[in-house]
């Protein structure tokens, strides 16, 4: 197969002293990439996986849920974590304090978020746009970390009349980041639409000292070798494709090693692998928060399988292990993995105005820190 040659023809990615084979990273996701499921992918395949979003402020003053959500598992290396701010100040005291304390060996910055409690503050994908602000935060951030690798996130821009990524990657790499990864669609995008890919291979072609990461409509081991071959890209960065599917890291290892495919999971070993997230989830919360937690994933590991409406409806609304065995119990075991499930996942919402601070797009070299964050981790 041509596109697998492809890849393997290019050096191994390397972010920091930290060689990421295959290139693979699980990008954070607010109430999803926590120690269990990073976990549960973990044991598929190599690559980073990042924890959910930690809000800077929130680690300078110690708030207890987020240092809670900051744990790893005994062997997570490295040790990855993502951190929004919109103050270089606290950035930069938030990643002294993680570095210093030996909490993570590789901080990843958010600039990409398109939702509106943190666009509205000028944080996530506006902030970009603010060129002086976003120079101070990534230059005050990376001389913190010091030797740990401080890496930066963001989008195409806030909307087609206002893209910032080739100024965002360009300041990024002068400004010590160790790598860039460009989620290929706009703020104004969220999730809908399509990611622009050729504006992967731009941002490539002007950022050229250190790797950058293509991120948007990867939902199978396919779709990664394309984007490398068609970007030229260093590595990937997977999101919603993985939802319901940690296998999928297994699938991508094989992809970029030349081999053949692990064959799809039946119904049997989807329900085993949903068991183990939900135990892994108890270990980490507590029984009542884990089932809890688990019902929003229940739906992605279904998808597609022929589960009738009355069983779903037991996922959805699942309280306890015994009640998880009975409704497994009740499972077509043999049911093969269905075509239609190997397609997008996730939110796709609609694209729709970006919420910013008032007057923010009057002049994107006024570098004054915007209202301060709040202290919600997560996103």
């Amino acid at each position: 197969m041509e596109d697998v040659t492809a890849t393997l023809s290019k050096p191994a990615l390397e972010i920091g002293p930290y060689e990421v084979d295959p290139p693979v990273v699980l990008a954070p996701m607010a109430g999803i990439t926590n120690v269990a499921f990073r976990q549960l992918c973990a044991e598929y395949g190599a690559g980073i996986y990042v924890c959910e979003m930690i809000t800077a402020r929130a680690v300078v003053e110690r708030h207890p849920g987020t240092m809670h959500m900051m744990t790893f598992g005994a062997n997570e290396k490295p040790r990855s974590m993502q951190l929004y701010g919109v103050d270089p100040k606290t950035m930069a005291e938030a990643v002294r304090i993680i570095v210093g304390e030996g909490l993570a060996d590789h901080v990843d910055s958010n600039f990409g978020c398109p939702v509106a409690k943190v666009t509205r503050k000028g944080g996530g994908a506006a902030l970009p746009f603010k060129r002086k602000l976003f120079e101070a935060i990534v230059r005050e951030s990376a001389k913190a970390a010091g030797d740990v690798p401080f890496t930066v996130k963001f989008r195409i821009g806030i909307d087609d009349d206002h893209r910032t990524y080739l100024d965002a990657g360009r300041i990024a790499e002068a400004e010590g980041a160790a790598a860039v990864s460009l989620h290929a669609r706009t703020a104004a995008q969220r999730y809908s639409g399509q990611a622009d890919w050729t504006k992967i291979a731009a941002l490539k072609e002007a950022v050229t000292s250190i790797p950058v990461l293509g991120n948007g409509d990867i939902f199978s081991a396919d779709d990664a070798l394309r984007m490398v071959a068609e970007t030229g890209c260093d590595g990937v960065v997977v999101g919603r494709g993985c939802l319901g599917r940690p296998w999928l890291f297994g699938e991508l290892e094989a992809a970029f090693a030349g081999r053949p495919l692990p064959t799809p999971p039946n119904l049997g070993e989807v329900a085993r692998v949903l068991r183990r997230h939900t135990e892994l989830l108890i270990e980490h919360d507590g029984h009542d928060k884990a089932m809890r937690d688990i019902r929003k994933h229940m739906a992605w590991y279904l998808m597609g399988f022929p589960v009738g409406a009355e069983l779903r409806r037991g996922f959805a609304m699942l309280s306890s292990m015994d009640q998880l065995d009975d409704l497994i119990a009740q499972l077509d075991h043999s049911a093969p993995f269905p075509e239609a499930a190997t397609g997008p996942r996730g939110r796709q919402g609609s694209p729709g105005k970006v919420t910013l601070p008032h007057g923010w797009l009057d002049d994107p070299d006024d570098d004054c820190v915007p209202e301060a964050e709040d202290m919600h981790s997560g996103g």
